[in-house]
């Protein structure tokens, strides 16, 4: 495990020049706050997002506090295959990347089940078989690692492997841990056939601990202004929550530590994994087993109709 003692300064991060980082969802959100902390150290950025105007003001913001900062836009829509075949081709033509950060995902899931372009559940299609496909698609032009965001919520509620598509029973919440189990499950199985393979890429997971708008510093073209209500419950929450700023830097902390290992999972430092600087951390033993990995693996395979082997294994 690196950095045991938890030593990564997230306020002094080591130079990325040269390097091109690709940032799914990173026109809000934590996504931004990576972006604009990524921006900070002379990367390129490749912002892969669905609304333009959103990705526009975005880079707008990045640049009046980053001047210079190379970013760009790539279109991007997580639920739709094709869409997601358009964007991995675009970044290939652009020359690839260094690093992929696969933060985009739905967090308010539907009150009723609801399915992706390719009929496939929302939250578990999008968040997870989404990014299990354009994975897949960048693999041969992904030069470093690849960074899943993890999620609390696989600590709330219980994995059921047989019914990751809500096709037995749904609800809104159940349906998002089960996509972050997913998740956590497919940067581990990735992990392990990268070292089966001998392929020195890595495969990292990051979470962002309680990270609220509310918390952040004031981002008015990027992040949308809360309701009396949400405002209220962010103040509320300072004792034992963060800002979306601070939210970032475990994924910042994945994306770029020289000295991260292959499967490792970074979060907040403190106890409950809610706020704090970023350490590594241990994730629910039932998303990160073997035998759930391998399964996943096929079902994504199945999903996406996209295979997904590495060369030597």
């Amino acid at each position: 495990m690196s950095d045991p003692a938890g030593s990564w300064n997230p306020r002094a991060l080591p130079s990325q020049q040269g390097r091109t980082i690709v940032v799914t969802g990173g026109s809000t959100g934590i996504g931004y706050w990576a972006c604009e902390q990524l921006a900070s150290t002379g990367a390129r950025l490749l912002i892969a997002a669905r609304h333009a105007p959103k990705a526009r003001d975005a880079i707008a913001a990045i640049r009046a506090r980053v001047p210079g900062a190379d970013v760009a836009h790539v279109p991007f829509d997580l639920t739709s295959l094709a869409s997601i075949r358009d964007a991995a081709s675009a970044i290939a033509q652009l020359g690839g990347a260094d690093v992929l950060v696969n933060n985009a995902g739905l967090v308010v899931a539907s009150p009723r089940r609801t399915t992706t372009d390719d009929g496939l559940e929302l939250e578990v299609g999008g968040n997870f078989v989404g990014h299990f496909a354009l994975t897949a698609l960048l693999f041969p032009v992904l030069r470093d690692r690849v960074v899943g965001l993890g999620s609390l919520s696989t600590k709330m509620v219980r994995l059921d492997a047989d019914d990751l598509m809500s096709e037995r029973r749904y609800s809104p919440f159940r349906a998002y841990a089960f996509s972050k189990h997913a998740v956590h499950g497919f940067a581990f199985e990735l992990d392990r056939r990268l070292r089966a393979a001998g392929d020195a890429r890595k495969s990292l997971l990051a979470h962002p601990g309680y990270a609220v708008n509310e918390l952040s510093e004031k981002r008015p073209d990027v992040i949308s202004n809360s309701r009396g209500w949400q405002r209220l419950g962010g103040y509320l929450s300072a004792p034992f929550a963060q800002g979306k700023d601070h939210g970032a830097w475990p994924v910042v902390r994945a994306a770029i530590d020289p000295s991260a290992e292959s499967g490792e999972f970074y979060g907040p430092r403190d106890m409950l994994g809610m706020r704090g600087t970023p350490v590594a951390q241990a994730p629910v033993t039932s998303s990160a087993s073997p035998e759930f990995g391998a399964r996943l693996w096929e079902l994504a395979e199945e999903w996406s109709g996209i295979g997904f082997d590495l060369p030597g294994r």
